[in-house]
């Protein structure tokens, strides 16, 4: 696996991948993998003949009281997994190399997919992430990129932008990947403690809830979103972002779940770790 730091040298890379007729395929990180990142790149791998993994903590998709600075980290071990999962390249640029001095643009998806759920509480986190991955398919120029479906928003809001801007980039989802015991995987997971390990357990639990209450018939939003507050309160050292039933694809809350409904979880545990958590009720 070769490792690449300056956006130049990937971008170099890349044209030849594409001179001798090979198929790059992206998978975008933060780093600190577990076994849902190497679903990703696997996936990629089946898809593409080369497959790059952008390996960058984001600076702009964080917002101000956020854990920048704390986000967890081990490059060595991240590369160790990139490789025995088939990476091609390794792609880990420093943030003055992705950000220079002077830069001052950014992409913005508007507000109709970036003002609710996870946006409402961080404004100006999908304009980052939007940022960062239009960056990447600049320099990387893959054909494809692989993106979790635990990060539900954010595949919307990049498959809007990748539209958008006609950037030629075929995006393709990936489910979710979950423990044992259901928790969605998560590198934010390593802050729990033990007891917080289980409150997590609220979102998944709240997921399998409403499910079974939609199967016996109860279809109402709101009295669905009552529901599950309690049940997720129930939980010590809960606190609910929001608890969401919105449209999959304009992710416009709903009155009435149906089949194209997908119910969106942001919970905070012990005040300190964010996690999300979403899927089909029907």
């Amino acid at each position: 696996m070769q490792i690449i730091r300056h956006p130049d040298e990937m971008t170099a890379w890349a044209k030849e991948q594409a001179k001798a007729g090979r198929r790059i395929g992206l998978v975008p990180t933060m780093g600190f993998f577990h076994e849902g990142h190497i679903s990703l790149m696997r996936r990629a791998g089946q898809l593409a003949d080369q497959v790059t993994v952008s390996l960058f903590v984001n600076p702009i998709q964080f917002g101000p009281q956020e854990d920048l600075a704390a986000y967890p980290r081990n490059f060595e071990r991240d590369c160790a997994m990139a490789d025995t999962a088939g990476v091609t390249a390794l792609f880990a640029p420093d943030a003055a190399e992705m950000y220079p001095a002077g830069c001052s643009t950014t992409v913005a998806v508007g507000a109709e997919l970036t003002g609710q759920l996870c946006g409402a509480s961080r404004p100006s986190h999908f304009a980052g992430v939007a940022t960062v991955v239009c960056k990447l398919f600049s320099i990387v120029r893959p054909d494809l990129a692989v993106f979790g479906e635990k990060d539900f928003q954010q595949l919307a809001v990049i498959r809007r932008m990748t539209a958008d801007l006609n950037l030629g980039v075929e995006i393709v989802a990936h489910p979710i990947v979950r423990e044992v015991d259901g928790l969605a995987m998560s590198s934010r997971n390593t802050y729990l403690a033990p007891q917080q390990r289980e409150a997590a357990l609220s979102l998944s639990r709240a997921l399998a809830l409403a499910r079974k209450r939609a199967t016996e018939g109860e279809h109402s939003a709101e009295r669905l979103t009552t529901v599950l507050q309690d049940f997720i309160h129930s939980f010590p050292e809960t606190a609910v972002d929001y608890i969401s039933f919105v449209h999959q694809d304009s992710l416009q809350h709903v009155a009435e779940i149906d089949a194209q409904t997908v119910l969106a979880l942001a919970v905070k545990i012990d005040g300190k770790v964010r996690l999300i958590d979403n899927g089909k009720v029907l």
